[in-house]
């Protein structure tokens, strides 16, 4: 990544959430990112620094077009699954690279976001979870899945989450599911089973995935892979603290305007040669 001579513009839709407060926290602290405005339509007509206790002068705007109207180098989307498809095709038109945190986008959705990002020449980065280490599990198990066909996922959330499987997950079985290729697990078919096929979990991409949603749980996934008589666990969790998706996500906000069109994943921008960033 070449060095920029003026900081990176950003604005941050969700500005004010879990996720949206540490990720402006992080922006604020770093040099060579200046964050535009902020989106959050219950602390709009504030600013930033009043509403989140630090050193900055940009607004709090009620809506992404006010944001966009700014026009911010990059746009965080880290608002609500409904207004999430919304703000990426109206960033992408406004001429803003897009980082997509926001869960519960469809394949669907994406395809939308795709062909939208090409069109106007620009990039969007979405990933189900900017937390390092889960980044770390996604590239191990695509790599695990070649050789280990038979697979399962578990996607472990608190009781009030309602979007199943998570961003993580759902993005994890796609992915494994490519990887996987030709390759069939050797468990027999849901329909072929004897009793409630429910049991079995939802089929994501060919890979089985059974989500719990019980109190306890923050956020986690865990990838079962299994071969004669031997087993592999793959295991993220994360606690309750936003901030292990705070270097991810600023990764993401430097990267995305070498891009072209949408890439899922925040591993397809990392340096997993050892050279470093």
């Amino acid at each position: 990544m070449s060095e920029r001579t003026v900081p990176l513009t950003v604005a941050v839709a969700g500005a004010t959430g879990w996720a949206g407060s540490a990720l402006v926290r992080g922006i604020v602290r770093e040099p060579d990112l200046a964050l535009v405005a902020g989106v959050a339509r219950r602390a709009a007509g504030r600013g930033v620094g009043e509403a989140l206790g630090v050193d900055c002068a940009a607004p709090i705007v009620g809506t992404a077009a006010e944001a966009l109207a700014l026009h911010p180098d990059v746009f965080v989307e880290y608002s609500r699954p409904e207004a999430a498809l919304g703000h990426v095709l109206a960033a992408l038109q406004a001429g803003a690279h897009v980082v997509v945190g926001t869960s519960g986008l469809s394949d669907d959705d994406y395809a939308r976001i795709d062909a939208a990002a090409r069109a106007a020449g620009r990039g969007v980065l979405a990933a189900g979870n900017f937390a390092i280490t889960a980044v770390l599990l996604q590239k191990f198990a695509e790599i695990a899945v070649r050789w280990l066909p038979d697979v399962e996922l578990l996607d472990y959330a608190k009781a009030g989450k309602i979007d199943v499987p998570s961003g993580t997950v759902r993005e994890l079985a796609n992915r494994l599911g490519a990887a996987r290729g030709d390759a069939r697990a050797s468990a027999p078919a849901a329909d072929a089973v004897r009793g409630p096929r429910e049991t079995r979990g939802a089929s994501m991409s060919g890979i089985p995935v059974h989500a719990l949603r019980v109190p306890g749980f923050v956020l986690g996934v865990e990838v079962v892979f299994g071969a004669a008589d031997q087993r592999l666990h793959l295991r993220h969790e994360a606690g309750g603290s936003a901030e292990p998706y705070v270097a991810g996500a600023l990764l993401a906000i430097r990267e995305v305007p070498a891009l072209t069109g949408l890439v899922r994943g925040l591993d397809r921008v990392m340096d997993f040669a050892g050279s470093g960033r």
